[in-house]
């Protein structure tokens, strides 16, 4: 038999034990034994070792060979810019490296918060006496005292008690309070055994001798942070596609590089000087603002869902938002408002609901509010200069539910109690009210309904005959039905001098009630959101599946007549496979689950190569959470471990707030390509210049430090701007991104590149060759790179991007829908992001400063005029494009 299924006697013996305690060599001996009891930390890396890490992954490697590349050419050739462009790559990869060993750094510090949950000192009887020690220092055997307040400091087998009540939500994400004994259990799961107290969890009220029997990692607390442990997460959507495009444009740069090279050699170039255009043509092509860029955008993001009360802890975690397609929900705070009310009331026969007892005259049934007002085990505390109640949130709402009706009334004087057990499943108290001695009674009708021999119907009281009882049962049915927690309230008047043996006999039944956790108003909508989306959400929750399943019915979240509803004991004996053929099913809850059970459900899911979103609020939940490729704690009723293990937080603990998230997470993916196609399309008139440089033998139309300035200067802010736009309104209107639908797809490669680039390709060299013509240059002369011809053509080519880029900026704000349906103003970023781009330009074209750092002359404003056509040319043309896109569509 299990120690839970044991008697008291039989425990304390299997543990080699004794009611007073232990001893204090056998204590010490068994500390050797078994060690301290405190959450162990699993080995990880060196923080040195991570900040290598963040330098040393696939793109940051790139852009270490571009800085090699960059430094060699500007000791091979002072003077081009090339160690410039070496110095502002190396700031790009610092910053990043920075970031993400920050990020991570945060990222695992969920076990610092587990351990904050365990108390520092108990009460444990050594040698016969009782004494406070460090927690730590418990061992197995050791007898603790426990009383209301306390933080359970190891799992316990409860010896004695007396009205012993515990909140275990943190660990079993159950949210009723749980009734506790001494006396043997037949449940088969420890969990649910009413004589066990958990590690991490709190007493709520009443007193208890308790013997230790697991301490530190194999307490049930132990074993969640041994799981939050063990837990990796995966690289998000977003990091796997920021890899895929870094490795594709790599290739893309060294092999343009390799062709530029071989084609040089072919011509007769010098090796010197064709191995400097190589290089040169490598760097072009290394988007050395992509990163920072992908940055900024996540960042801005947050900001945004913030506002929406989504408090996102990891930045890609923004994007993976937007490719959610299950969401796991919990129950309690999510669905539900995390507080307890009265919904409904039995009485006379008929139901009425809470909210219509304004306008129907109860007075009869005062005795009703009396017991609900008055029958409880609560305490009065002081929070914040205000009296309020404190304990089981159940008796909360009753004792709030009875005040309402009953007013200003005088409490009358307690003078007896029978405490609540899970034996007898009712609590009994007696009262001095100005008529004389007052019996008043909740608790289950099956336990409460037998002991009455009277009902009451409005002013009348009544003997309980055969049909009552059979209506007050199909009444308690009903009730439950709708997930409601059913109490019975009885009372009777008693003389001075009883026998306490006879309080709960020949009660008089006042009424039912029917209290629950309601559901937040929002959600039912946010579900209907996630249909049109294409997004499933699977509730997950510790309660009971009645309640589950009629929560589930009233939101909306259940629409056939037969959901499927698994609870955690149905789960155990799921092999993986079968749980995978299980989430199959079009509707599917999971009630009574434990932690590696939500821990598998995510697993299971994600091998359907689903994208999981899992929320959560306990301790219990923080494994999942982690494990999840996106966790959404609690803001408002959530744990710090599960804070610490999850990448966002809900900051009003609303399940629209995930929608709203996703939505943003949505747009955040989109905003992403509509920058990459930004950023790229410059990358085709930086490469044209170097090939008709190397094919045709004409001066260099571009330079490095020229190519620079375009790709972390004039190109960052407008990039950004397009990392911000809002979302489309359709967004929500359609499925999930297929996890295998990549971020550089061939449709936004041949925009980039083969159109909106080759017109500014076109633009730029047109430019170039404009100035060079009006200065008297023919085909053939050399032309030294000093002179004021040279440096106002090459101006001209790189005025010619940035004004291009400037249009382009407003095409690429969706690959479909023309510009022009947005509004100029729509998004100030991007106005601010050109009104910089405009002064970088007269920077660099117009000061002494500029034209030195750049390499360029100012130029007259005919050169300008020469640009503009261009410019009007590539909106009328992509615009026509993006009309006979909408049509084929």
């Amino acid at each position: 038999m299990k120690l839970h299924q044991l008697s008291v006697a039989e425990a304390i013996t299997t543990l080699h034990s004794d009611a007073n305690g232990l001893a204090s060599t056998t204590a010490a001996a068994r500390l050797t034994e078994f060690g301290a009891n405190t959450i162990q930390h699993a080995p990880t890396a060196s923080p040195v070792l991570r900040l290598l890490r963040s330098f040393t992954h696939f793109f940051a490697l790139v852009l270490w060979l571009a800085v090699l590349l960059a430094f060699v050419a500007d000791g091979l050739q002072p003077g081009q810019g090339m160690g410039l462009l070496g110095y502002a790559i190396l700031g790009v990869i610092l910053i990043n490296g920075l970031f993400s060993f920050w990020q991570e750094y945060r990222a695992d510090q969920a076990i610092s918060a587990l351990e904050k949950l365990l108390p520092k000192h108990v009460k444990v009887f050594r040698d016969g006496a009782m004494t406070e020690m460090a927690v730590a220092e418990l061992v197995p055997g050791d007898v603790v005292a426990l009383e209301e307040g306390d933080e359970i400091p190891a799992d316990c087998r409860v010896i004695e008690c007396f009205g012993l009540r515990s909140n275990e939500a943190t660990v079993t994400g159950e949210s009723a309070a749980k009734n506790k004994q001494a006396t043997s259990s037949n449940e088969e799961d420890l969990m649910q055994s009413p004589n066990i107290l958990l590690a991490g969890t709190t007493v709520l009220s009443g007193q208890a001798k308790a013997i230790v029997f697991a301490t530190g990692m194999h307490t049930e607390f132990g074993k969640i942070a041994h799981l939050t442990q063990g837990v990796r997460q995966r690289p998000s959507p977003l990091q796997r596609e920021i890899i895929r495009v870094s490795r594709w444009v790599a290739g893309l740069a060294l092999a343009l590089g390799v062709l530029f090279f071989i084609i040089g050699e072919a011509i007769g170039l010098s090796f010197w000087a064709n191995f400097m255009f190589a290089i040169g043509i490598i760097v072009a092509n290394v988007p050395e603002g992509l990163l920072p860029t992908v940055t900024l955008a996540l960042a801005m993001a947050t900001q945004r869902m913030a506002k929406r009360n989504a408090l996102i802890r990891h930045l890609p975690s923004v994007e993976t938002l937007g490719s959610t397609s299950v969401i796991c929900t919990d129950k309690t705070g999510t669905l539900t408002q995390n507080r307890m009310t009265v919904r409904q009331v039995y009485v006379g026969n008929e139901f009425i609901d809470v909210a219509q007892t304004a306008s129907r005259p109860l007075q009869a049934y005062q005795h009703l509010f009396e017991v609900a007002n008055y029958c409880n085990e609560l305490k009065l505390t002081r929070n914040h200069g205000e009296i309020q109640p404190w304990g089981d949130p159940m008796e909360i709402a009753l004792m709030q539910f009875g005040k309402s009706m009953l007013g200003d009334q005088a409490s009358p004087a307690r003078v007896d109690e029978i405490p609540f057990d899970t034996d007898r499943k009712r609590q009994t108290t007696v009262h001095q009210s100005a008529e004389g001695l007052i019996v008043y009674v909740k608790g289950a009708p099956e336990t409460v309904l037998p002991r009455c021999n009277q009902i009451q119907q409005d002013s009348d009281i009544t003997p309980i005959a055969t049909d009552s009882q059979q209506q007050l049962t199909e009444a308690q049915e009903q009730m439950a039905g709708k997930g409601l927690r059913v109490l019975a309230c009885a009372y009777r008047r008693i003389q001075p001098g009883y026998a306490r043996e006879t309080l709960e006999q020949e009660l008089i039944l006042v009424g039912l009630i029917g209290l629950e956790d309601p559901p937040r108003p929002e959600v039912p909508a946010a579900l209907e959101k996630c249909r049109q989306a294409g997004i499933r959400t699977i509730m997950v929750t510790g309660d009971h599946p009645h309640t589950a399943l009629a929560i589930a019915r009233e939101i909306g979240l259940v629409r056939t007549v037969t959901p499927v509803v698994i609870t955690g004991a149905q789960l155990r004996r799921f092999s993986p496979t079968e749980l995978q053929l299980a989430l199959d099913a079009e509707e599917i809850i999971f009630a009574r689950v434990g932690a590696d059970q939500k821990l598998r459900i995510v697993t299971a899911l994600q091998a359907k190569k689903e994208v999981v979103a899992v929320t959560g609020d306990g301790v219990n939940d923080a494994p999942a959470l982690k494990k999840a490729d996106i966790g959404i704690a609690m803001g408002v009723s959530g744990t710090d471990v599960a804070k610490e293990a999850a990448d966002m937080i809900l900051l009003d603990d609303n399940f629209a707030s995930i929608v709203s998230a996703i939505e943003e997470g949505r747009a955040v993916f989109d905003n992403i390509r509509k920058f990459l196609t930004y950023i790229l399309t410059s990358n085709v008139p930086e490469i044209i210049p170097y090939l008709a440089f190397v094919l045709f033998k004409i001066p260099l139309p571009l330079t490095i430090i020229q190519i620079l300035a375009v790709d972390l200067g004039t190109d960052m802010l407008p990039a950004l701007a397009l990392g911000a736009e809002p979302p489309h309104p359709s967004v929500m209107q359609r499925p999930p991104r297929p996890r295998q639908e990549p971020l550089l797809r061939w449709s936004l490669l041949s925009r980039a590149y083969l159109f909106l680039g080759i017109m500014e390709a076109i633009a730029a060299m047109s430019a170039f060759f404009y100035v060079l013509n009006q200065g008297g240059w023919n085909y053939g002369d050399s032309l030294a790179t000093t002179t004021p011809l040279y440096l106002q053509a090459t101006a001209a080519c790189l005025g010619a991007i940035i004004v291009m880029q400037v249009a382009n900026v407003f095409l690429c704000r969706d690959e479909r829908e023309s510009f022009m349906r947005f509004g100029l103003f729509s998004n100030h970023l991007i106005v601010a992001g050109i009104a910089v781009e405009i002064g970088l330009l007269l920077f660099i074209m117009y000061t002494p400063w500029g034209n030195q750092l750049f390499g360029t002359a100012p130029l007259s404003m005919d050169v300008w005029w020469f640009i503009a056509p261009f410019a009007f040319g590539m909106l009328v043309l992509e615009e026509s494009r993006k009309a006979w896109a909408r049509r084929s569509r």
